[in-house]
């Protein structure tokens, strides 16, 4: 099993928060990620940005790590897995699905993801606005109204601002759970990170370097 990871339980679910900014549900062999935004660097290229282009290719290798680690019958996007229009990035994105064709991919539609729609037949990734793993039900923006599920969602790329001596302090990626939805941290590297708004009762994981710790 992969280091630095943190079993947490909720509603009588294990759910295994990943130092790679994941979630593996172990009973539904699932592995869910959220706001890759794939082909953002080309995006900001082709305004004259300088992004590495090898970025694409190393997010898509290390969720290629955890597949082989993991070994998941499920890959869930949890919305904007692509940043926009179609680009090179993309590209990368078909040859990386044809090294795992035995998966089934879900992608939980972000605002972000605006290409055709034969693309992702392409690729065979089945589209959804919504979708249920176990208890929990999975949507791209957390809600606005209260719903009768507990909800697991992404798009604000949480963080948390964790404070040290002299006025130093650093801002860290992390897992949000609220008393009635749940935040994922952004996958990509190539995003920004929001600190949250932490309502009483909630349990924050942050993502410092290699381990998920409890905050």
């Amino acid at each position: 099993m992969l280091s630095g990871v943190y079993h947490f339980y909720l509603l009588e679910e294990e759910l295994v928060l990943l130092p790679q900014k994941a979630i593996w549900f172990p009973k539904y062999q699932t592995l869910l990620v959220s706001d890759t935004h794939l082909g953002k660097g080309a995006h900001f290229r082709k305004a004259g940005i300088a992004i590495p282009q090898i970025l694409a290719q190393e997010e898509l290798a290390l969720l290629s790590d955890l597949i082989s680690e993991l070994n998941p019958q499920k890959l869930i996007f949890l919305g904007d897995l692509f940043h926009s229009e179609m680009n090179n990035d993309c590209d990368w994105f078909v040859l990386w699905r044809e090294l795992h064709q035995k998966i089934e991919m879900i992608l939980v539609k972000g605002n972000h993801d605006i290409l055709p729609e034969i693309f992702y037949q392409k690729v065979r990734l089945k589209v959804a606005d919504s979708f249920f793993v176990g208890k929990f039900k999975l949507m791209h923006e957390p809600p606005k109204l209260q719903e009768a599920n507990y909800i697991i969602a992404g798009h604000i790329h949480p963080g948390v601002r964790l404070k040290g001596k002299a006025r130093q302090g650093v801002t860290l990626p992390c897992f949000y759970f609220g008393v009635e939805f749940a935040v994922l941290p952004a996958f990509g590297k190539f995003t920004g990170k929001a600190l949250m708004k932490i309502q009483t009762n909630a349990q924050i994981f942050a993502v410092v370097g290699e381990q998920v710790i409890a905050i």
